[in-house]
């Protein structure tokens, strides 16, 4: 293995591999509390599309495992080191190539930020709609890589939804595009689609080219309070099911709400409230008319208090709220289990009624919030990490939500990924015929396995 790091390290620029101790375990795990592997064999920091192939050329003659990573933002150990692997940070490639304005395309970097490319492009007038509560420190790639979805896919869908082609090296070190760039293209199958999601199984993504839309109209929100979770998830459903699509439709309840005040104590936000839900619709001119519609279907599912919010400075404090979820729940006992289930919306209200009891069961303090447009609710389980008891308690009580939603016809996960955290509830969900297909392709991408192994399949 030292040979193999001395070739490297002759083929990249000094200072670019490192097997320091401090670095490895600093890139050990990503957000999900998923354990790490202690003993990745090195750190390799590419700057180009020429040095993840020959990387990944050598690492593939050496039967090597490779693990791509970012900013480690995630959070279900899709990015989690490996035993004896390469751990591939691509943060270093973070530069946005270019911004086309009349194809309305952008071309970026796997490391760059995906608030830095939102800004970029909305100074030339466009938008790039996916939007993950950590748009300020995930990276394009990672995102990519989890096809991860946000708080506007219910308007805009996910990041699949935006990216046009991909520019991808893989195992064996081999560089290849995996669409051209225009708008329509059927000639071939639709591996762009396939390695959107797959979490770095299938090759490392080097260039990642973007489909913009032009800047929506300046926003507005309406916020209102409930007093059951029931009449939350009842309005949030009216106003999904209506005419009026809004851009953002998010919930929180009053464990989610309780750990936000605690955690940032300068934001307003209601005390006697049992469900938060915030509509926001972009659709300038029909904005008006579109709030004026929100308003209604709060009112009619019983909202304690509706609020208009129209201000960038009122609309900003409304989504740090709902951005500072995660963080809250995991400050408010140390640590969490941060749920990504999906039910058909409809059924949201089942889904929140039965998870009550599961989670006292379980003796585990559980919030519900989310993404209720798409029917994609983030539970999230607030634990002790210190204390076994209550990781045991916290593990199990997840099993327990994820099988609820496939029981209700859902899935475990719309937007974190699989990882290694819901390995072991993909027999609940996909058929065997479904899982061997899918190692049948992991297979012809990458048949010696050194790409993320065990994770996804």
């Amino acid at each position: 293995m030292s040979d193999l790091l001395t070739r490297i390290a002759a083929v990249l620029p000094a200072g670019t591999v490192t097997a320091d101790p401090a670095v490895l375990a600093a890139r050990a795990s990503d957000l999900s509390g998923e354990p790490g592997a202690p003993d990745a064999l090195a750190v390799v920091r590419p700057a180009s599309t020429a040095e993840v192939s020959a990387v990944l050329a050598l690492a593939s003659e050496a039967r090597v495992p490779v693990v791509p990573q970012g900013a480690l933002s995630g959070l279900a150990g899709a990015a989690n080191a490996a035993t004896g692997a390469l751990l591939l940070d691509l943060s270093a490639m973070n530069t946005i190539v270019s911004i086309d304005e009349a194809e309305r395309i952008a071309v970026a970097q796997p490391g760059v930020i995906v608030a830095d490319l939102q800004a970029a492009v909305a100074a030339r007038g466009l938008f790039y709609p996916p939007d993950p509560a950590s748009a300020d420190r995930a990276t394009l790639g990672g995102t990519v890589a989890t096809n991860a979805g946000g708080m506007r896919a219910i308007k805009y869908g996910v990041t699949r939804d935006s990216v046009r082609s991909l520019e991808v090296v893989l195992a064996d070190g081999t560089v290849t595009r995996t669409r051209r760039d225009t708008i329509k293209s059927v000639s071939g199958l639709d591996l762009t689609g396939l390695i959107v999601g797959s979490e770095g199984t299938l090759a490392v993504i080097t260039e990642i080219t973007v489909t913009l839309r032009p800047a929506p109209a300046a926003q507005r929100g309406v916020v209102g309070t409930f007093g059951s979770i029931a009449d939350g998830l009842a309005a949030a459903d009216a106003v999904a099911s209506s005419d009026r699509l809004p851009a953002t439709l998010e919930l929180l309840d009053a464990v989610a709400l309780d750990a936000i005040r605690r955690h940032l104590p300068g934001l307003t936000l209601p005390a006697e409230a049992t469900a938060w839900l915030l509509a926001v619709t972009d659709e300038g001119a029909d904005g008006e008319e579109d709030a004026a519609g929100f308003e209604r279907a709060f009112r009619a599912h019983r909202a304690l208090s509706v609020d208009l919010s129209s201000t960038a400075a009122e609309l900003d404090e409304l989504f740090s709220a709902r951005r500072a979820l995660q963080p809250a729940l995991q400050a408010l006992r140390g640590a969490s289990l941060n749920g990504d289930i999906v039910v058909p919306r409809g059924l949201l209200g089942e889904f929140a009624e039965r998870l009550a009891p599961l989670a006292d069961k379980h003796g585990v303090v559980v919030s519900v919030a989310g993404h209720v447009g798409d029917g994609n609710l983030h539970p999230i389980i607030a634990h002790d990490g210190a204390d076994p008891e209550q990781v045991h308690a916290a593990y199990a009580a997840n099993s327990a939500i994820i099988a609820l939603a496939q029981e209700l016809g859902g899935s475990m996960t719309g937007e974190h990924g699989v990882g290694t955290e819901k390995l072991p509830a993909l027999d609940g969900e996909l058929p065997e015929r479904n899982r061997e297909l899918q190692r049948a392709i992991k297979a012809a991408f990458d048949p010696l396995g050194i790409l993320n192994p065990g994770k996804k399949y």
